[in-house]
């Protein structure tokens, strides 16, 4: 896979279909490597004629990792959510991030990009299009926040597995906790991925890149970054909010809550699927995401 130099940061990424198609990028969530972008979901959007990338955030994957910033005081950056100070604690935050993407799209020659970005991938979309308007032609931020800080955001189940970490983390341990976490924030029964489904993603990710510290970075960038919700008001990008119906991890209300802060966004969320991208979901998520994206 190529790596190039973005933002001053090391971004391993892939490009599919036609370098003439209109440029489709789509950016992982927390922890998430490009691969969670399933072979299928990519296939789907070349067929119509998009030029796909994906890429590993900063600190996972094959990126670049920041193991010299150390791990994160969370005590501090929790302590620092009351008087301002919590991004003075964290190695990076997530418009660093958005930051990537945009230098991504200017080495590729790829701005403007339609931008679809998963949960924590959500998040730095709409901080793309705040601090990099240039870079986008239109954005489907998906399972997501607005960073609203008085919404409820999790169940108390969901936000216990995000946090948990396999000990010790072998690849046995780390597989069985991605099947258990699955179950509390994972799809209904008609979407549901099967044990084995979710074991060959898990094991994958794990062979090719297993970086924990990377995701106490991504964490601690998730908390600290200043709250944006309030400007959201200020976009006139096309927006599609597209959210699971039983998400436990981001709750439906959150995603509602960027559509209605977002100037003419379109909602839509889909029945049984929650904060996942099993293979029954695919063609499901990609019905509505593909007319929106050809209107673009």
């Amino acid at each position: 896979m190529p790596h190039i130099t973005a933002n001053g940061t090391g971004i391993e990424y892939e490009e599919f279909g036609s370098k003439f198609g209109t440029p489709f990028l789509l950016i992982s969530g927390y922890g998430g490597q490009m691969i969670n972008w399933s072979q299928e979901f990519v296939d789907g959007l070349v067929d119509e004629g998009f030029r796909v990338i994906r890429f590993d955030n900063r600190d996972i994957g094959l990126s670049q990792q920041f193991d010299e910033l150390g791990i994160p005081d969370m005590k501090k950056i929790f302590g620092g959510l009351k008087d301002g100070t919590a991004k003075d604690h964290a190695p990076y935050l997530l418009e660093d991030m958005a930051a990537d993407a945009a230098g991504l799209l200017e080495a590729l020659d790829a701005k403007p990009a339609i931008v679809m970005g998963v949960s924590m991938g959500g998040m730095i979309t709409q901080l793309l299009a705040l601090n990099h308007p240039d870079a986008v032609k239109a954005i489907i931020p998906t399972m997501t926040w607005s960073s609203d800080p008085t919404l409820e955001r999790s169940t108390p189940e969901a936000n216990a597995v995000l946090t948990e970490r396999p000990n010790p983390p072998s690849r046995e341990n780390i597989i069985r906790n991605a099947i258990k976490a699955n179950r509390v924030i994972g799809s209904g029964p008609s979407l549901q991925a099967t044990d084995e489904e979710l074991a060959e993603k898990a094991g994958a990710a794990y062979d090719r890149a297993y970086r924990p510290a990377g995701l106490s970075r991504q964490f601690a960038a998730i908390q600290a970054q200043p709250l944006w919700h309030e400007r959201l008001s200020e976009l006139s990008v096309p927006t599609l909010v597209v959210h699971g119906e039983v998400d436990t991890l981001i709750l439906p209300q959150c995603g509602q809550d960027v559509a209605k802060r977002i100037p003419n966004a379109r909602y839509v969320e889909i029945a049984d699927w929650g904060h996942d991208m099993p293979p029954k979901a695919v063609p499901v998520v990609l019905a509505e995401v593909i007319p929106f994206a050809k209107e673009h």
